[in-house]
């Protein structure tokens, strides 16, 4: 007897649909698993045979063929568990066959019939709703996973026979649907802040400003100047995620196992602080069958390199796609894989070796030890940075000034309208930050008078500035012009844009003052 049920896998950030057929029929008696699996997949024979003969269920001395299909797409992982055991029942007619073309089902199986969680349930059952299903069966750890689709109708089972006699109607499991349009309104609360950072007025203006517009940052300086601390509060100043933004960064979360039981949806903005010790495939994405990297998991956030140059420097310059691009494609004989990465990239960077140049009372590198340093950023990947900061250690004054300093809320409510000026202009563009203009959109929406023209002709001959570069520096200035509330950039805009871009290109031009 045939049957057929269907359940999904993730491919790349979304899911798939996979159908599940069974055949039991005389002859030799074996259990034969086909379409394209992988080892992980291959061993759900043994566990979903296992599972049904401790659920109470006999197997007979039969043929049992199991097909994943579509054959050319890769399966991998185990939540296919579930749906090949309850399509075996099916077949051996222990469980009617009644209409499944409307449920999805998606589970792990422990060899006592348990029902585990299982990673990808978001963007599985996600695409699953897009193409008309209405209810899900999960693991009963997954149901508020599986909620953040609204609309859809998510059963949570626990165990095997649980879920077998729920499909045959003689058990009743109340189904849960999450009609809701609004992302939950609590309050995020961050339990650090910008008004503990002395000093540094300049640094935290050019923070602002890269917020604002989802500009990169590199900043360059001493140790112990501030980089890090200042790194780590920008998430604090970004204006919150939409909901739409929290399910996207949610999907990525749940692909790679890193969601909280207790609240699914990722509602903060991401912040991903990879050590320079970490790999290619780590960073971007990877393996056979490829899984998100950092460059993803900072998805809608920032990405902190700390000790940039300490990055071994292949790892850097794997980044200089997804930073055009703002997604990753991973290639595999047997498919393609795309991420999102579109991420904000704060980068900070000792000036050399011993972290004191300039200051050659402290320094001791020497030229040559300087210039290989510096050379591990290169040319094309620092050309794909807005700001270029640098950053000087803050006074004992400073530190012990009881001055009032503007708090996160503050900065993050300029920020917002700036914001919203962005989203407003771009509302038909399909983008939504002065960072992600391109093309022809550069010459709709940035135009400039006859003295800023000059302004920026005689930069772009004493900065020797390439053509990538003058358009960082315009999409810069659009963002300066966005915070004053001003809708043309005003000569005052592309001076602070300049300086901003060029801050910290110091370190790179003063070796012959040693």
């Amino acid at each position: 007897m045939f049957s057929k049920v269907i359940s999904s896998a993730v491919l790349g950030v979304d899911g798939t649909i996979i159908n599940v057929e069974a055949d039991v029929n005389d002859g030799l008696p074996m259990f034969t698993m086909v379409g394209y699996l992988s080892s992980s997949v291959k061993e759900a024979g043994e566990r979903v045979r296992t599972a049904l003969k401790n659920s109470g269920y006999h197997l007979p001395p039969k043929r049992v063929t199991i097909n994943l299909s579509p054959a050319d797409i890769r399966k991998d992982g185990s939540a296919f568990d579930l749906p090949i055991a309850i399509a075996v029942l099916i077949a051996m007619g222990i469980t009617p066959a009644i209409d499944m073309e409307k449920t999805v089902i998606i589970g792990e199986l422990g060899l006592n019939g348990e029902i585990k969680p299982v990673t990808g349930i978001l963007p599985m059952v996600h695409h699953c709703y897009r193409y008309g299903i209405t209810k899900c069966i999960v693991p009963i750890a997954n149901v508020q996973e599986a909620l953040l689709v609204r609309h859809m109708e998510v059963v949570g089972v626990s165990d095997l026979r649980e879920a077998s006699y729920y499909i045959q109607g003689i058990l009743q499991i109340e189904s849960k649907i999450n009609e809701n349009d609004e992302c939950i309104n609590e309050k995020i609360i961050h339990s650090i802040d910008f008004n503990e950072i002395s000093g540094q007025g300049i640094l935290k203006r050019g923070m602002e400003i890269a917020v604002a517009g989802f500009h990169n940052v590199l900043m360059t300086g001493a140790a112990g100047a501030g980089k890090s601390m200042l790194a780590k509060r920008l998430p604090t100043i970004m204006p919150e995620m939409s909901f739409e933004e929290s399910v996207e960064v949610t999907k990525i979360y749940s692909i790679a196992g890193l969601l909280d039981n207790k609240d699914v949806l990722v509602r903060k903005r991401p912040f991903r602080a990879p050590h320079h010790t970490i790999s290619n495939h780590a960073l971007v994405g990877g393996g056979m069958v490829p899984k998100p990297g950092e460059v993803s998991l900072a998805h809608n956030g920032v990405l902190f390199l700390d000790e940039l140059l300490e990055f071994d420097k292949s790892v850097l310059e794997v980044m200089r796609q997804p930073l055009e691009d703002r997604k990753i494609t991973i290639s595999r004989v047997h498919a393609a894989y795309s991420f999102p990465a579109d991420f904000m990239l704060v980068a900070a960077m000792n000036p050399c070796p011993c972290g004191y140049f300039p200051d050659m009372k402290k320094c001791s590198c020497s030229v040559n030890q300087i210039k290989r340093y510096q050379s591990k950023i290169s040319g094309p990947l620092l050309d794909r940075i807005d700001i270029n900061m640098e950053v000087k250690p803050v006074t004992c004054k400073e530190i012990f000034n009881d001055e009032k300093r503007e708090s996160s809320e503050d900065i993050r409510a300029r920020v917002q309208q700036a914001r919203m000026l962005q989203i407003k202009r771009y509302e038909n563009e399909n983008i939504f930050f002065n960072s992600q203009l391109e093309g022809k959109m550069l010459k709709k929406y940035i135009r400039l008078g006859e003295e800023e023209n000059k302004i920026l002709e005689k930069a772009f001959t004493e900065m020797d500035l390439s053509a990538r570069g003058v358009y960082r520096i315009l999409k810069l200035a659009r963002t300066i012009a966005d915070l004053a509330l001003s809708t043309e950039i005003k000569s005052e805009h592309l001076q602070e844009a300049l300086f901003y871009r060029n801050s910290g290109s110091f370190y790179y031009n003063n070796y012959d003052k040693i």
